[in-house]
């Protein structure tokens, strides 16, 4: 039944698959430049890839099949060269867009909002803390599946979502207070390790409005698959509602 309500979910949300969904085989859709740079790599290798296996295949066959083969095909110093050459062309090739991406992946330029993120066993909090003293903090737990409504997602939903502004450069701080977790949303291309007394840092910027799941990916104990991340794109203008509602809760 959830597998029915989450499939037609996905189909309201515009087409785009922000969280996983069943049977998934490819990347979920990218709402980060970064994003779309590493899917793209990704097909590039994969089409590489397919005329190499297409290419040994066709060789292995005509080896197996054919009584006499042509002795510079398959032995000789001249194959050696060629299959030495070839391959060290190939991974040339593939290394200098995966540096570059790898590069592009570790920088963090010029962040307009900065937002940091605790892994606790089994849940996430979160601080804002570039509005002074006024600092909004928050807890995000998994809402139980006895809790939800129709059309949540099961294990994915929480309480209080992460809310940033689309395009916007975002930068978030990530740590631990008891074990090693990973904070990671596919469909951003963020996946950084949150270390107790280390504060390591990644950044992203989003394009488009939406909501987007991810999951503490590194197996932090019992509950390691009960501490989900919700992180919400909206316009400036709703993000700024936002920040000015809840820092005026905070004060009354």
């Amino acid at each position: 039944m959830y597998n029915i309500i989450n499939f037609f979910r996905f189909i309201d949300l515009v087409g785009f698959k922000d969280a996983a969904e069943p049977w998934q085989l490819g990347f979920q859709d990218a709402a980060s430049p970064v994003m779309e740079e590493i899917i793209l790599f990704h097909d590039q290798i994969m089409f590489i890839l397919s005329i190499i296996t297409i290419i040994v295949l066709w060789l292995i066959f005509r080896a197996l099949t054919n009584k006499y083969y042509h002795k510079y095909l398959f032995e000789g110093t001249l194959i050696e060269i060629i299959w030495t050459l070839i391959p060290a062309a190939i991974l040339i090739f593939i290394a200098f867009p995966s540096l570059n991406l790898l590069y592009l992946m570790d920088e963090v330029i010029d962040p307009a909002l900065t937002i940091k993120a605790i892994g606790h066993q089994w849940y996430w909090s979160y601080e804002y803390s570039d509005y002074g003293s006024e600092t909004i903090e928050f807890d995000s737990y998994m809402i139980p599946t006895s809790d939800l409504q129709s059309g949540d997602l099961r294990l994915l939903e929480v309480d209080n979502r992460v809310i940033v502004p689309i395009y916007t450069q975002v930068r978030v701080l990530v740590s631990a207070t008891d074990v090693l977790h990973s904070f990671a949303v596919p469909s951003l291309a963020v996946k950084i390790d949150a270390v107790p007394g280390r504060l390591n840092q990644t950044s992203f910027f989003i394009k488009r409005p939406g909501v987007f799941y991810g999951q503490c990916s590194e197996i932090c104990g019992a509950n390691h698959s009960f501490m989900p991340i919700v992180i919400e794109a909206v316009s400036l203008d709703k993000y700024v509602n936002w920040v000015t509602t809840h820092i005026q809760n905070k004060d009354e």
